[in-house]
């Protein structure tokens, strides 16, 4: 099975930069209909991931997904699963 990934790390201190990669992560999936995304935000105190949670709640992201997972074992880690018709 095919998955993107999306490592922010390197641009945790950029907001618009996270917003817009995280749009332009969405976008490709959808046009590749890739099923799966990993986004890590990392550990850290949880805000970076709090960030990302609250873009993809949006209710126009939010109907372009499926569902999101937090990876059990690793809280820095999230999946957001697709369905492509």
């Amino acid at each position: 099975m095919a998955k993107l990934k999306l490592d922010l790390h390197e641009i945790f201190n950029r907001g618009k930069s996270i917003h817009e990669s995280l749009g332009a992560i969405i976008r490709d999936a959808q046009e590749k209909k890739i099923k799966l995304v990993e986004i890590i935000p990392g550990k850290g105190s949880g805000a970076l991931r709090r960030t990302v949670i609250r873009f993809l709640n949006q209710p126009h992201i939010k109907n372009t997904y499926h569902r999101i997972e937090i990876d059990s074992k690793n809280h820095g880690r999230l999946f957001i699963h697709f369905r492509h018709k």
